[in-house]
């Protein structure tokens, strides 16, 4: 599994997503609208819509807040337009980052994540020059312990899963974008509630850090991640579990 999937799914078992449920919530508000506006109100015919109102659900979200949103997005409502921006940039120990906002200033936004990358040992970088590492897949990921190996493995491949990996404390299930839904709902039929499910952008190769690197890494992650018109933050660093468990204690 990357370094990327062990930090989401460390931090979802130390409860540290859930103590950032409003951040979630107004992430999630904002690409129901974004995906609204851009294919339509209607998740059935907008399969964008359709991945983010799953994703909205399993947050417990109010239902009244995902239809507020959506019709923010088809102009029923009047509300704040937003701009899908995605920047790269360089980490600590020159690991390529993904930086995915949705912004309604984007002069405020690129000075502020410049701002951020330089205060934590990266730097901004130009359009092309580090996307062409990562794919987007959809990637799911669950807990060893919640499900036999075998079970989890035949309805993954059964549902178009491509590839399912293996590390020290879960198991990492890869798919194309449009076998994503297929493959999260043949997991939770299962019996399972993933740690994470989402179609991400997935690195090509990893860049291994250990101590200054790894830790400056990891507080690069929390500071953009935390930034208000960050959405994803996607990144090709593999730090050990116990410096990444040590970052989160």
């Amino acid at each position: 599994m990357s370094g990327h999937s062990k930090w989401h799914t460390i931090k979802h078992k130390k409860g540290a997503a859930d103590a950032k449920r409003g951040k979630i919530f107004t992430r999630i508000i904002k690409e129901l609208t974004v995906a609204a506006r851009n294919g339509g109100g209607d998740p059935n015919m907008n399969p964008r819509l359709r991945t983010i109102v799953a994703e909205a659900k399993a947050q417990n979200m109010p239902r009244e807040n995902i239809e507020r949103a959506i019709r923010r997005g088809t102009g029923e409502e009047p509300g704040v337009q937003y701009e899908d921006v995605t920047y790269e940039g360089y980490g600590p120990g020159g690991v390529a980052l993904m930086i995915e906002t949705l912004t309604d200033n984007k002069n405020r936004t690129v000075g502020e994540i410049r701002h951020l990358l330089a205060k934590h040992a990266g730097n901004l970088a130009a359009e092309n020059s580090v996307a062409w590492m990562f794919h987007r897949k959809g990637q799911i990921v669950i807990e060893k312990g919640t499900v036999d190996e075998e079970k989890l493995l035949t309805a993954a491949l059964d549902a178009g899963a491509d590839d399912m990996n293996d590390d020290e404390s879960g198991w990492e299930v890869v798919c194309a974008p449009e076998n994503f839904e297929a493959v999260r709902e043949a997991i939770k039929a299962l019996g399972i509630e993933p740690a994470s499910a989402e179609v991400a952008m997935v690195p090509q190769n990893y860049v291994k850090l250990t101590g200054k690197e790894a830790q400056q890494m990891l507080k690069l992650m929390e500071v953009i991640e935390d930034h208000d018109d960050v959405q994803h933050v996607w990144a090709n660093f593999d730090i050990e579990e116990k410096e990444i468990e040590a970052s989160l204690a």
